[in-house]
Formats: structure tokens, C-alpha cells, sequence
């Protein structure tokens, strides 16, 4: 049961029609125009592990997010729970409650004129996990405990409570269907960071407790550190990397992964030469040809520019760079 595959994504793209309007496009004598949000993308989440994807803003890491949850569909490829599409999944209640999402924002992710209570409750009542006031009332004040916060704060509203507090309020919401599979996109990057320990300490602990599986979405390595088991880095739509996080950590393949991790803050390399991300992240719209990151790349050559990399094993990690296939990324 270890090994067993809760989430899959199997070559998997996305795309959004950004065109202007009909008769503007005529008149301009345009075609449509799509932006390739996520492009090609496959891995694999194992029952009780979590898996990361990072990257910058624009990468298509929220895209994935709502894309394993049924929010969005995929255009090309296929996404599969427990080996059962995903679509199909989603249509029987029983395995849809199986499945949640903790969102960016627990000031916008909350309904602000429902009391913590009804918030935690409504998952219950949807799902029928229970029906009886006692029995509800019983379920919400466990899972309130459960996140570190006490029956009392179910009589109180949203905007009565801290950052770091609602977001604990919006996992108890997350948790009170049952589900095995938490997608979290971005959970502590809108909180404090001592506030931020505290929920991935939380989020950690219920894992271990409860056997929770994570997609967890970030663009903050020293967090997905804390975090992952395994690790995807995104670049333009694409995985470039990945592998098991630690091997990633130590040993970054992709010169896109090497120029994140050189932007962490680390008091021990002090003083040592760093080179920043340069550039900026190309539109989506129109990528560029051959490897999306040869404009920004240190390692760029003529075949970077024309020909898009395929993905090849280093070891245990994965990763689509012809400097790495090369043998020149040293």
C-alpha cells in the first residue's frame, strides 16, 4: 500500500482562449490565440507522500492545482485518481468528498457571514457524513481541536480571527468531508513567517496522523523543503525537473533550479557569488522556440533555440535540458 498511486497525471496540457471578440478579430484580421498555461506535464503522487511543484508567478502551478481537482479539464492528456479518471471520480460523492483544496487567501476563502461553525459543517451536511444538530455540532468541534483552536471560536466569524487562525479554520474545512487528498496551493504565502511554521507544522503533523496525501503548490523553496518528498519545478508550463526533493536540494540538474535555489537566503554562504534569475519570464502566449529558458540561460546553445528538450534520467531525477544530456551542466 506504500507505493500506492493516488494521483496521477499522464501527459497532461491546459489552454485558454485569450482571442479578442469576434468582429474585433475580423476587422483585424486575426486568428485565435491560445496561451498554453500548463504543457505536457505527467508525475506521479504516491499514497501519503507529499509532491511539490515550484516555480515562479505565471508558471502554470495553480493551473495544476485546480486541474487535480476537477476545476478545470484538461485539454490534452489525462489525470487519473486511483487509477480511475478523474472526471469519472468526481462524479460519484463518495469519492469526490475523498478529495480538497486548501486555497492562497484564507481572508477571501472564507464566507464572511457564516460563523466558523456552519463553515466547518457544510462539508458534513453535503456529504451526509452526519445529520443529526448533536452529532454535526460533535464533528465540527473535533476539528476545530484538531487545528488548535477550541469549540468557543465555531460561535465567532471570520474577520473576528488572525491570518495564520483563519487558514487553520480553512484546513479544519478542508478536512471535515474526510478526504485522502489535499491539493494546497500556496497555503502560508499570504501569512507571516513565523505564522507560516506554524501551519506547515500543522499541516505535517495531520499528515502523519491522518495519512494525508499532498499536491502542494509553491513558489517558496526554503518552504517545499520543509514539505516535500518530492519536488517538480516549473518553468513556462513545463516540469524541467523532477525527483526526490532532497536529491533535487543537493544536487539541482536544470540551470533553472540551480539560479532558484541560489535565491534562497543562507546565512553559511554568506559572501559567496550568486547569480540571480535574469530576465524575465516570457509570455505564455508566444514562448519562445526550442527550450523555453534559452533566453535566460547561462548554458544556452544554437540547439537550445531550436529544438525543445526531451526528458532524461540523471540518476533519480528527470530532467529536460540538453546541457544535462550533454554532459556540459558542470
Amino acid at each position: 500500500m506504500a507505493d500506492a498511486k493516488t494521483l496521477q497525471a499522464v501527459g497532461v496540457s491546459h489552454f485558454f482562449d485569450v482571442s479578442r471578440p469576434f468582429l474585433q478579430r475580423v476587422l483585424a484580421r486575426e486568428s485565435r490565440r491560445s496561451l498554453r498555461a500548463v504543457d505536457d506535464v505527467s508525475f506521479t503522487i504516491t499514497q501519503g507522500t507529499t509532491f511539490a511543484l515550484v516555480g515562479e508567478s505565471g508558471c502554470g502551478k495553480s493551473t495544476i492545482a485546480r486541474l487535480a481537482v476537477g476545476l478545470y479539464r484538461p485539454s490534452n492528456g489525462d489525470i487519473l485518481f486511483e487509477n480511475q479518471a478523474l472526471s469519472s471520480a468526481r462524479a460519484q460523492p463518495a469519492m469526490r468528498r475523498r478529495m480538497n483544496m486548501i486555497f492562497q487567501d484564507p481572508y477571501a476563502s472564507l464566507n464572511p457571514r457564516w460563523r466558523v461553525t456552519d463553515i466547518v459543517a457544510e462539508p458534513i451536511r453535503a456529504f451526509r457524513l452526519a445529520t443529526r444538530p448533536n452529532e454535526v455540532q460533535g464533528r465540527v468541534g473535533s476539528l476545530l481541536a484538531q487545528v488548535g483552536l477550541t469549540v468557543r471560536d465555531g460561535d465567532k466569524y471570520p474577520h473576528e480571527f488572525s491570518g495564520g487562525q483563519r487558514q487553520r479554520i480553512s484546513i479544519a474545512r478542508a478536512l471535515a468531508s474526510e478526504p485522502d487528498f489535499l491539493v494546497c496551493d500556496e497555503p502560508t504565502s499570504a501569512l507571516d513567517v513565523s505564522v507560516q511554521a506554524q501551519i506547515l507544522n500543522l499541516m505535517r503533523d495531520l499528515q502523519q496522523r491522518l495519512g494525508l496525501t499532498y499536491l502542494f503548490i509553491s513558489h517558496n523553496l526554503a518552504v517545499v523543503r520543509h514539505m516535500a518528498d518530492r519536488l517538480g519545478v516549473m518553468y513556462l508550463g513545463r516540469i524541467v525537473e523532477q525527483g526526490p526533493a532532497e536529491a533535487i536540494f543537493q544536487r539541482p540538474r536544470h540551470p533553472y533550479t540551480r539560479l532558484l535555489l541560489d535565491a534562497i537566503p543562507d546565512l553559511e554562504q554568506v559572501g559567496r557569488a550568486r547569480t540571480p534569475v535574469g530576465g524575465e519570464l516570457p509570455s505564455p502566449i508566444a514562448p519562445p522556440s526550442g527550450c523555453a529558458f534559452h533566453p535566460r540561460c547561462p548554458l544556452a546553445l544554437d540547439r537550445c533555440r531550436v529544438e525543445k528538450p526531451l526528458h532524461v534520467m540523471d540518476g533519480d531525477v528527470q530532467v529536460a535540458c540538453h546541457a544535462v544530456e550533454e554532459g556540459r551542466d558542470d
